[in-house]
């Protein structure tokens, strides 16, 4: 058992990632500004209210909570919710004084989070990656701030691990589009639709890619990293995603609708393998996502699905992705 500090434990990501962490057996610290009702903190969890911003405020809670991990979730999560300029420094500010924090205090294992969006798909200038399946090679092109402060999180935590060597224990995660559980039994997604209307019409998924991932993997993914982090390459960042898209028509029909240009990149996709590869992962760590909108989506769904019969859509060895035209708000 660990002793695991979450920031943005309230979060739509953090409450399962403490959920997740607390049963499997850890004793976890959330820290959020806003605290989660009594009733809903789990087992082997404790909350506090923070501000992280403030001056020493990070340093000083670590110290007193004396974890043997930090997780780093709190941001300004979605683009253009605030003003450019109050996200961009918001969320680097969080990252250097979370990461800067732990390492002072010596926590030997310290992990960020980052997100798809540092790549730069949605750009209103266009974009194409130089090959499908996206994975941790794809060069990073962000284009506004949210994006770009996502990649200097995780450009903060390889900074560290340069520095520090193997002292510390450093990596950086992209979660896909975050589904939480309530939402697969019909509570709105933060676009303010629901995961079936996403199924339903294509043009609602395809500013995240059709990418997705169940908020209770994550917390797996976060389980079997720590527990790995000493046996990996210091600073490593991963795509943690579903092994499928959110979306019921091949990938390789659904490309040239919303990329313009994609053709032949993704004429050999098959089937609803997801956008980004998530290989990194499952090689370095033995981490496998266990959830798909097939198994969770309460009640099943029971609109046309193309490509159901695709078994091999699920199958490890079979790839694709899919990337959208326009400028997006949406945050994977």
């Amino acid at each position: 058992m660990s002793r695991i500090f979450v920031t943005g434990g309230s979060g739509r990501l953090g409450r399962s990632v403490v959920a997740g962490l607390a049963g499997a057996g850890h004793k976890v610290i959330s820290v959020d500004r806003d605290a989660v009702p009594a009733e809903y903190l789990p087992a082997g969890a404790e909350q506090y209210t923070a501000d992280l911003l403030a001056p020493g405020e990070a340093e000083r809670l670590i110290r007193e909570t004396a974890p043997d991990a930090v997780i780093h979730l709190a941001a300004i999560a979605v683009p253009f919710s605030a003003p450019e300029d109050v996200i961009f420094s918001t969320n680097t500010r969080l990252a250097y004084a979370v990461v800067s924090a732990a390492t002072d205090a010596g926590v030997p294992k310290i992990v960020t989070a980052s997100s798809p969006t540092a790549l730069g798909y949605g750009s209103p200038a266009g974009w194409l990656p130089p090959s499908f399946p996206l994975d941790e090679q794809t060069p990073p092109k962000p284009w506004n701030a949210y994006a770009l402060s996502k990649l200097i999180a995780e450009q903060t935590v390889q900074m560290f691990a340069a520095a520090q060597g193997e002292k510390i224990r450093y990596a950086a995660f992209r979660p896909c589009y975050v589904i939480s559980p309530e939402e697969w039994e019909g509570a709105l997604t933060q676009q303010g639709h629901t995961v079936r209307e996403r199924l339903d019409n294509p043009a609602l998924s395809a500013p995240a890619q059709f990418n997705y991932v169940d908020a209770r993997d994550v917390a797996d993914f976060l389980d079997v990293l720590l527990d790995k982090m000493d046996s990996i390459p210091n600073g490593e960042v991963f795509f943690v995603g579903a092994k499928d898209a959110l979306a019921t028509a091949p990938l390789a029909e659904l490309f040239p609708r919303f990329l313009p240009g994609s053709g032949p990149l993704t004429k050999h996709l098959t089937g609803t393998s997801p956008a980004f590869s998530i290989d990194k992962a499952r090689e370095l760590l033995g981490w496998e996502p266990e959830r798909t909108w097939r198994t969770e989506l309460t009640p099943p769904y029971e609109g046309p699905d193309t490509a159901a019969s695709e078994q091999a859509a699920l199958n490890d060895e079979i790839h694709a992705g899919l990337v959208p035209a326009g400028a997006t708000k949406e945050t994977p």
